[in-house]
């Protein structure tokens, strides 16, 4: 593989191409290795700086992006926007300039609104990373999904990946399907029709409402949280309901003939989509996932720096 990486942006999979999500998994893999040091950091990033400006909460997602940060000896500043001028009324391009006038080097983002890390990076010279914005992407969740479908399973061509859940709200869901579809898996969406948002098909993937029978054919699912904070309850099914019709259960997994990967975003709400023993069983890697996370943020964080400074050449050159 020949890419070179020359985007100071990392917004979502959706236009990214096969050999540059190829690129981002390759670099991941040769920084894993760093967490298993004594020393666990490499100069990479030596002397750039990394805020993490977070609108929404965020626990394993913030905290993995300030992990992959100082992996890199990167200094790192986390923004709560909650006790920032946000709260005076400040623009969320007038925060982003005043952080890139503070020499700052990368924006790592999550946003409520759809859209608003492009917004952001278009309005700055300085990197954009998208940590989540909306229902649109979550573009670094994604790539450690499919790092860790790849390292279990040894390729991603031709696996029939099952995505199970609150599928309309998912950022998740549309990052790694379009991550997943492009490396040439088949990716089978399965949930309530509520919850299966119109003309899905047109990204290339099949929808189902029959657990058992996506079930039966599934080399790997990724099971999503039931997001009961983006609707206000008023088109989920009800939780005991769905925990019946759609949950992943161990009786559920004891009816296949072959071993299944288990996946999560996080976090669970054990006993909705996810039962506490299929969690934490065997066929679960929903901690491997976050093991991976590190090496996979690591990764794109390097990649938008160099990414940044092919930016300013061209612009020197012209």
């Amino acid at each position: 593989m020949s890419t070179v990486w020359d985007k100071k942006d990392l917004l979502g999979l959706e236009n990214l191409s096969k050999d540059e999500i190829g690129l981002i998994l390759a670099t991941a893999e040769s920084f894993k290795e760093v967490s298993s040091r004594e020393i666990k950091k490499v100069p990479a990033l030596r002397g750039r700086t990394v805020v993490n400006l977070f609108y929404e909460p965020s626990t394993r997602t913030r905290v993995s992006f300030e992990v992959a940060a100082k992996r890199l000896s990167a200094d790192v500043i986390n923004i709560a926007t909650e006790t920032s001028s946000v709260k005076k009324g400040e623009t969320l391009i007038d925060t982003g300039k005043n952080i890139q006038a503070l020499k700052a080097d990368i924006i790592v983002m999550r946003h409520n609104y759809s859209g608003a890390a492009a917004m952001l990076a278009r309005a700055l010279e300085i990197s954009v990373v998208n940590a989540g914005d909306g229902w649109h992407e979550h573009p670094t969740q994604a790539l450690l999904d499919i790092f860790t479908l790849k390292e279990k399973l040894g390729r991603i061509q031709g696996l029939n990946v099952a995505i199970v859940g609150d599928i309309a709200h998912s950022r998740v869901a549309r990052s790694n399907i379009w991550g997943l579809t492009k490396l040439g898996a088949k990716v089978t969406v399965c949930a309530p029709p509520m919850l299966i948002p119109v003309a899905i098909e047109e990204m290339g993937v099949n929808v189902s409402h029959d657990i058992d029978d996506v079930l039966k054919d599934a080399d790997a699912v990724n099971v999503l949280r039931m997001q009961f904070e983006r609707d206000g309850g008023q088109a989920f099914p009800e939780q005991l309901e769905y925990f019946k019709n759609f949950g992943i259960t161990k009786e559920r997994l004891s009816k296949l003939k072959k071993d299944i990967i288990i996946m999560h975003p996080g976090p669970l709400n054990r006993g909705i989509e996810i039962s506490s023993e299929v969690a934490d069983g065997k066929h679960s890697v929903i901690l491997e996932q976050v093991t991976n996370g590190i090496a996979v943020r690591m990764a794109v964080l390097f990649l938008v720096a160099q990414g940044q400074d092919k930016s300013k050449k061209y612009e020197t050159a012209d």
